[in-house]
């Protein structure tokens, strides 16, 4: 065979086997290029996408598909044998519980009372002090006997009750004998305390033995006193003794009255009874309220009502339906009158008021701290026959507590 042949020959298989060699190669890069395709088609899309996006346009304004949520769009990146388990783990998580915030341990009464001696101990203006340092003279003149009685007026212990005190103490010999500083001290102090009350029944009636169940309480007062704050108070006061409490929010005038009852409801889990628009009927709510309680097997009911003006006869009469309308489905065992103790002598007339519109079994004195006189606790149990039961020393979650006689006498003398 000739030498140009044979060169022919290999030349041609050479040619063949590199033309062989190339096509393989390509092959095997488009198979490859297939199943990468295969097993990841949305990052697929998304090269794509992110190949065609402008130059300079950042990846958050990309439009999303029709029907894509993130939640998708990032499953698109894991095996496909994953797919199965997903929706059942998306299920889990769906039907778990949301995480309840933990709720308020609210402070029981008995360490409640001594707050109460400390504070009114600290207070500014107790006229205990004051009448003590007349008292304690050696001689008592004319002129000391009419500053004690000024004192007590100015306290806000009321005409009354300053002369019926100034009489006692004068015929005591105590006072008039030697002028001992503890005589005096102990003279002024049991003369004080037969003022105050201390024989007075002034438990809540719901924590009285064979309390009716659920036990209403309604709160009445005018604006300004702090009546929805003292309804969140005292349902705190029963969470601690162990009582299970419902609220009713029968203020519908004033738009944040009702979130402002849920707020201090939700600290310690009590449901509050509510309308879902402002303006409702109050008597309305109350109805409700009642049904709730009675149906959920509530120890204690708070009605919380708007705060009224004395002198509008209709808004007056509109507490005396609200306790018409509740008792069809549960008797009102207690009227709480929530009085502003630095008002003084000018609560007695809105006090007078309410007793007659609706009648009151006990009174809630509000902000007695140091800028109260204190005096309003004689007078107001003077004019109105009924019991002061809790007072309000601050702006605490817990500072609200139950009267205590004794400790208000020696707080104002400490």
């Amino acid at each position: 065979m000739e030498p140009n042949v044979i060169i022919g020959i290999v030349a041609a298989i050479v040619v063949i086997a590199v033309i062989a060699i190339v096509w393989y190669l390509h092959s095997r890069r488009s198979a490859d290029r297939k199943a990468q395709q295969e097993q990841s088609p949305t990052a697929a899309v998304g090269d794509q996408r992110a190949s065609d996006r402008e130059p300079g346009r950042p990846e958050s304004a990309e439009p999303e598909a029709p029907g894509q949520s993130a939640t998708s769009a990032s499953a698109g990146n894991a095996p496909e044998s994953s797919a199965v388990t997903e929706p059942a783990a998306a299920s889990a998580v769906a039907t778990q519980p949301p995480v309840q915030p933990a709720l308020d341990k609210p402070e029981g009464a008995r360490s409640r009372i001594e707050r109460l001696r400390a504070k009114l101990a600290r207070s500014s203006n107790p006229f205990g002090k004051a009448l003590f340092n007349i008292l304690a003279k050696d001689n008592l003149s004319e002129a000391d006997w009419e500053d004690v009685e000024d004192t007590l007026l100015l306290a806000d212990v009321g005409a009354e009750a300053s002369a019926q005190l100034v009489d006692e103490l004068r015929t005591d010999s105590r006072i008039t004998g030697t002028a001992d500083p503890a005589q005096v001290r102990e003279a002024l102090r049991s003369k004080l305390l037969d003022l105050v009350g201390p024989d007075m029944d002034r438990r809540l009636n719901a924590s009285k033995e064979g309390a009716n169940t659920p036990s209403v309480i309604i709160m009445v007062g005018v604006n300004g006193t702090g009546k929805t704050t003292t309804a969140g108070k005292l349902a705190r006061l029963f969470v601690a003794d162990g009582k299970q409490v419902m609220m009713g929010a029968a203020d519908t005038f004033r738009a944040a009255a009702a979130d402002q009852l849920e707020t201090w409801g939700a600290k310690v889990g009590v449901p509050v009874v509510r309308s879902d628009k402002d303006g409702a009927d109050p008597a309305s709510v109350a109805f409700e309220a009642a049904a709730r309680a009675k149906d959920e097997h509530a120890d204690v009911l708070i009605i919380d009502t708007a705060g009224r003006l004395q002198n509008k006869a209709n808004l007056m009469d509109e507490l005396g339906k609200i306790r018409r309308v509740t008792e069809k489905n549960l008797p009102v065992d207690e009227v709480l009158l929530v009085l502003d103790a630095t008002t003084g002598q000018n609560g007695m007339a809105q006090a007078k008021v309410f007793a007659e519109a609706i009648g009151i079994t006990g009174v809630v004195l509000s902000k007695l701290d140091g800028s109260a006189k204190g005096g309003i606790v004689i007078s107001v149990q003077k004019e109105l026959g009924v019991p002061v039961k809790l007072v309000g020393l601050g702006e605490g979650p817990d500072d609200l507590a139950p009267f205590d006689p004794e400790g208000f006498v020696d707080g104002i003398l400490a």
